[in-house]
């Protein structure tokens, strides 16, 4: 269901209109998800801005995935929700999706949170933060082996988060990292749709390196 890439996170913008314009312009880029995420939006504005990315993630052909909230992701119809350490059991939001929708479950730097997830049938862990993160700066630091081991024992897609950047992710996915978690440096490059396509060059030339 997923494939190798960027993995879109949305800035905490109050600005409906200039959110969906932004994240319209990197959809022909090709990321792999779209997560929703607004950290300081009303419970009004908040299903507004989801709907309104839905329709445009949609159109592109691009999963809009929710973050921290089952409910909101159920009522809009998404494609899926990500659950932090406060969202509920992943086993439930399971259960509550259904097996065609996307489930990811953050697992920060806490390898019984991975085996949790699998246990549920998530479709994607997460670890981070994998570098000091502008987002979240005291956020704990997650090793670059978890990531390795994640893929190696469960052999589900493997997402890095926090501080990413062009220049520091090829490491990640060396590790094993299928998804890229980005908030700042696509949103805040001077060019995002050209740093969101530079990001998927990243996953084309590593598939492209073992037949090298």
């Amino acid at each position: 269901m997923l494939h190798p890439g960027l993995y879109l996170v949305t800035p905490d913008w109050p600005d409906t209109d200039a959110l969906v314009a932004a994240v319209a312009a990197l959809l022909p880029s090709r990321p792999a998800l779209v997560q929703y995420r607004n950290k300081l939006a009303s419970g009004a504005l908040k299903r507004e801005q989801a709907l309104r990315l839905l329709a445009v993630c949609r159109a592109a052909g691009v999963p809009l995935v929710i973050n921290d909230d089952l409910v909101l992701a159920l009522d809009i119809g998404a494609d899926g929700a990500h659950l932090g350490r406060d969202d509920g059991d992943p086993a439930l939001a399971r259960q509550q999706l259904g097996a065609g929708r996307i489930l990811g479950v953050s697992c920060y730097n806490e390898w019984p949170r991975a085996v949790a997830g699998a246990a549920a049938g998530v479709d994607y862990l997460a670890f981070g933060a994998m570098y000091p993160s502008p987002t979240k700066p005291a956020a704990a630091r997650a090793p670059l082996d978890l990531l390795t081991r994640a893929k190696c024992e469960f052999g589900l897609p493997v997402a890095a988060i926090g501080g990413i950047t062009l220049e520091n992710a090829p490491p990640l996915i060396n590790a094993g990292a299928d998804l890229l978690a980005v908030i700042s440096d696509v949103f805040s490059a001077p060019d995002p749709a050209a740093r969101a396509a530079a990001y998927a060059g990243l996953f084309d030339r590593s598939h492209q390196e073992p037949s090298a």
